[in-house]
Protein backbone atom coordinates (compact mmCIF):
# COMPACT_ATOMS: atom_id res chain seq x y z
CA UNK A 1 0.00 0.00 0.00
CA UNK A 2 0.99 3.35 -0.92
CA UNK A 3 0.41 6.67 0.79
CA UNK A 4 0.96 9.79 -0.81
CA UNK A 5 0.56 13.02 1.56
CA UNK A 6 0.15 16.54 0.75
CA UNK A 7 0.00 19.49 3.56
CA UNK A 8 -1.98 22.74 3.25
CA UNK A 9 -2.20 25.41 2.77
CA UNK A 10 1.27 26.16 1.78
CA UNK A 11 0.50 26.18 -2.11
CA UNK A 12 0.53 23.20 -4.15
CA UNK A 13 3.55 23.07 -6.33
CA UNK A 14 2.98 20.12 -8.38
CA UNK A 15 -0.62 21.31 -9.56
CA UNK A 16 -0.48 22.73 -12.91
CA UNK A 17 -0.70 26.28 -12.45
CA UNK A 18 -4.03 27.60 -12.41
CA UNK A 19 -5.02 25.27 -9.66
CA UNK A 20 -1.97 27.41 -7.47
CA UNK A 21 -3.76 30.37 -6.95
CA UNK A 22 -7.41 29.10 -7.20
CA UNK A 23 -7.36 26.08 -5.12
CA UNK A 24 -9.34 28.00 -2.03
CA UNK A 25 -11.70 29.58 -4.30
CA UNK A 26 -15.47 28.15 -3.90
CA UNK A 27 -15.66 27.79 -7.50
CA UNK A 28 -12.85 27.28 -9.78
CA UNK A 29 -14.31 28.42 -12.82
CA UNK A 30 -15.82 31.85 -13.71
CA UNK A 31 -19.49 31.60 -14.21
CA UNK A 32 -18.94 27.60 -13.38
CA UNK A 33 -22.95 27.17 -12.37
CA UNK A 34 -24.44 29.61 -15.07
CA UNK A 35 -27.28 27.13 -15.23
CA UNK A 36 -27.25 25.23 -12.49
CA UNK A 37 -30.27 22.97 -12.79
CA UNK A 38 -29.67 22.86 -16.77
CA UNK A 39 -27.41 19.32 -16.32
CA UNK A 40 -29.99 18.13 -13.68
CA UNK A 41 -31.99 17.18 -16.73
CA UNK A 42 -29.40 15.43 -18.31
CA UNK A 43 -28.48 12.62 -16.53
CA UNK A 44 -29.04 9.82 -18.33
CA UNK A 45 -26.72 8.40 -20.80
CA UNK A 46 -26.99 10.46 -24.38
CA UNK A 47 -25.77 7.63 -26.96
CA UNK A 48 -23.54 10.16 -29.60
CA UNK A 49 -20.45 10.52 -31.25
CA UNK A 50 -17.15 11.20 -30.25
CA UNK A 51 -14.21 13.00 -32.41
CA UNK A 52 -10.71 14.31 -31.54
CA UNK A 53 -8.73 17.18 -31.76
CA UNK A 54 -5.00 18.48 -30.85
CA UNK A 55 -7.06 21.69 -29.12
CA UNK A 56 -5.89 25.07 -29.44
CA UNK A 57 -4.19 27.90 -27.29
CA UNK A 58 -7.69 29.79 -26.49
CA UNK A 59 -10.80 28.35 -25.12
CA UNK A 60 -14.78 29.67 -24.56
CA UNK A 61 -14.36 28.70 -20.98
CA UNK A 62 -10.97 30.10 -20.68
CA UNK A 63 -9.99 26.43 -19.39
CA UNK A 64 -6.90 25.35 -20.87
CA UNK A 65 -6.81 21.93 -23.15
CA UNK A 66 -4.14 20.71 -20.87
CA UNK A 67 -5.92 20.36 -18.15
CA UNK A 68 -6.64 16.92 -16.07
CA UNK A 69 -3.71 15.28 -17.79
CA UNK A 70 -5.28 16.58 -21.22
CA UNK A 71 -8.32 14.48 -20.48
CA UNK A 72 -10.64 17.24 -22.05
CA UNK A 73 -13.39 18.10 -24.35
CA UNK A 74 -15.29 20.60 -26.02
CA UNK A 75 -19.22 20.33 -27.01
CA UNK A 76 -21.83 22.60 -28.15
CA UNK A 77 -22.32 25.98 -27.54
CA UNK A 78 -26.21 24.92 -26.86
CA UNK A 79 -25.53 21.83 -25.48
CA UNK A 80 -26.46 21.30 -21.69
CA UNK A 81 -22.73 20.41 -20.66
CA UNK A 82 -21.04 23.80 -18.69
CA UNK A 83 -17.79 24.94 -18.84
CA UNK A 84 -15.75 23.41 -16.40
CA UNK A 85 -18.24 20.11 -15.86
CA UNK A 86 -16.94 16.56 -15.41
CA UNK A 87 -18.31 14.05 -18.11
CA UNK A 88 -17.96 10.42 -18.66
CA UNK A 89 -17.98 9.03 -22.41
CA UNK A 90 -17.82 5.47 -22.84
CA UNK A 91 -16.52 4.17 -26.03
CA UNK A 92 -19.42 1.68 -26.97
CA UNK A 93 -17.34 -0.60 -29.10
CA UNK A 94 -14.95 -1.95 -26.02
CA UNK A 95 -16.87 -0.05 -22.94
CA UNK A 96 -13.69 2.23 -21.50
CA UNK A 97 -14.69 5.10 -20.07
CA UNK A 98 -12.85 8.77 -19.22
CA UNK A 99 -13.65 10.91 -17.46
CA UNK A 100 -13.36 14.33 -19.37
CA UNK A 101 -13.68 17.98 -18.38
CA UNK A 102 -15.73 20.91 -20.50
CA UNK A 103 -13.12 23.36 -21.57
CA UNK A 104 -14.73 24.77 -24.66
CA UNK A 105 -17.94 25.65 -26.44
CA UNK A 106 -18.48 25.30 -30.42
CA UNK A 107 -21.18 27.04 -32.13
CA UNK A 108 -23.10 25.10 -34.49
CA UNK A 109 -21.51 21.76 -33.17
CA UNK A 110 -24.62 19.00 -33.02
CA UNK A 111 -25.82 18.63 -28.74
CA UNK A 112 -24.86 14.58 -29.54
CA UNK A 113 -21.27 14.63 -30.33
CA UNK A 114 -18.20 15.52 -28.17
CA UNK A 115 -15.08 16.37 -29.58
CA UNK A 116 -12.12 15.14 -27.44
CA UNK A 117 -8.20 16.12 -26.83
CA UNK A 118 -6.44 12.79 -28.65
CA UNK A 119 -5.11 11.93 -25.49
CA UNK A 120 -8.30 11.12 -24.29
CA UNK A 121 -10.03 9.84 -27.36
CA UNK A 122 -6.99 7.21 -27.17
CA UNK A 123 -7.58 6.86 -23.88
CA UNK A 124 -11.03 5.59 -24.74
CA UNK A 125 -8.76 2.55 -26.98
CA UNK A 126 -9.92 4.31 -30.10
CA UNK A 127 -7.53 4.65 -33.52
CA UNK A 128 -7.21 8.01 -34.53
CA UNK A 129 -7.17 7.00 -38.03
CA UNK A 130 -11.04 6.25 -37.27
CA UNK A 131 -11.92 9.71 -37.09
CA UNK A 132 -14.91 9.49 -35.00
CA UNK A 133 -16.64 6.82 -32.80
CA UNK A 134 -19.72 6.14 -30.97
CA UNK A 135 -19.98 7.03 -27.62
CA UNK A 136 -22.39 7.06 -24.80
CA UNK A 137 -22.39 10.63 -23.28
CA UNK A 138 -22.41 10.99 -19.54
CA UNK A 139 -23.03 13.77 -17.36
CA UNK A 140 -21.31 13.19 -13.81
CA UNK A 141 -23.64 15.71 -11.64
CA UNK A 142 -22.44 13.52 -8.37
CA UNK A 143 -19.05 14.83 -9.22
CA UNK A 144 -20.25 18.37 -9.85
CA UNK A 145 -22.08 18.18 -6.47
CA UNK A 146 -18.75 17.56 -4.98
CA UNK A 147 -16.46 20.31 -4.76
CA UNK A 148 -13.71 18.59 -2.87
CA UNK A 149 -13.92 15.60 -4.67
CA UNK A 150 -13.72 17.92 -8.17
CA UNK A 151 -10.15 18.90 -6.84
CA UNK A 152 -8.77 15.72 -6.14
CA UNK A 153 -10.01 14.29 -9.43
CA UNK A 154 -8.00 16.73 -10.82
CA UNK A 155 -4.67 16.45 -8.69
CA UNK A 156 -4.85 12.38 -8.64
CA UNK A 157 -4.91 13.21 -12.80
CA UNK A 158 -1.48 15.29 -12.12
CA UNK A 159 -0.45 12.79 -9.87
CA UNK A 160 -1.14 9.40 -11.60
CA UNK A 161 -0.12 10.72 -15.81
CA UNK A 162 -0.10 7.19 -17.12
CA UNK A 163 -3.80 6.40 -15.58
CA UNK A 164 -7.19 7.59 -16.80
CA UNK A 165 -9.79 7.99 -14.51
CA UNK A 166 -12.58 5.57 -15.02
CA UNK A 167 -14.71 6.09 -12.29
CA UNK A 168 -15.28 7.89 -8.97
CA UNK A 169 -17.94 7.29 -5.57
CA UNK A 170 -17.82 9.16 -2.47
CA UNK A 171 -17.18 6.55 0.10
CA UNK A 172 -17.46 8.85 3.19
CA UNK A 173 -17.89 12.07 4.90
CA UNK A 174 -17.75 13.43 8.33
CA UNK A 175 -16.68 15.90 11.10
CA UNK A 176 -13.21 16.13 12.74
CA UNK A 177 -11.15 17.74 15.40
CA UNK A 178 -12.10 21.21 16.07
CA UNK A 179 -15.07 21.33 13.53
CA UNK A 180 -13.15 20.43 10.62
CA UNK A 181 -14.81 18.45 8.08
CA UNK A 182 -12.94 14.63 6.42
CA UNK A 183 -14.52 13.66 2.98
CA UNK A 184 -12.98 10.48 1.50
CA UNK A 185 -13.78 9.63 -2.22
CA UNK A 186 -12.75 6.46 -4.35
CA UNK A 187 -11.54 6.51 -8.02
CA UNK A 188 -10.78 3.80 -10.51
CA UNK A 189 -7.78 4.47 -12.06
CA UNK A 190 -7.08 2.16 -15.93
CA UNK A 191 -3.53 2.54 -17.28
CA UNK A 192 -2.65 -0.11 -20.35
CA UNK A 193 -1.37 -2.26 -18.04
CA UNK A 194 -3.56 -2.62 -15.00
CA UNK A 195 -6.45 -1.43 -13.00
CA UNK A 196 -6.09 0.30 -9.61
CA UNK A 197 -8.43 2.07 -6.99
CA UNK A 198 -7.32 4.96 -5.10
CA UNK A 199 -8.88 6.58 -2.09
CA UNK A 200 -8.41 9.95 -1.72
CA UNK A 201 -8.73 12.32 1.28
CA UNK A 202 -9.07 16.15 2.04
CA UNK A 203 -9.54 17.73 5.66
CA UNK A 204 -11.23 21.21 5.66
CA UNK A 205 -12.27 23.85 7.82
CA UNK A 206 -16.10 24.68 6.39
CA UNK A 207 -15.98 28.07 7.58
CA UNK A 208 -12.91 29.52 5.93
CA UNK A 209 -12.84 26.58 2.75
CA UNK A 210 -9.09 25.94 3.78
CA UNK A 211 -7.74 23.12 3.64
CA UNK A 212 -5.69 21.05 6.12
CA UNK A 213 -4.45 17.85 4.28
CA UNK A 214 -4.95 16.05 1.29
CA UNK A 215 -4.13 12.19 0.97
CA UNK A 216 -4.17 9.51 -1.41
CA UNK A 217 -3.70 5.98 -0.53
CA UNK A 218 -4.21 2.62 -3.31
CA UNK A 219 -6.74 0.36 -2.01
Amino acid sequence: MHSHYYHGPYGYPYLPAPYHEQFYSRHPYPNYYPNYQSYYDFRQPVRGQATWTEGGAVTQCGIAWSNNQYMTAAVGSNSPYQCGQAIKVRNVTNGRVVIVTVVDKVPNYPAIKINLHRKAFEALGANLDMGIINVDIIPSPELEEEKWGKYLLEIIQAAYPNYNVTDYSTVSKNQVNGGRIREVYKFVMESPQETINIQGAVVYNPNTDRINSINFKEV
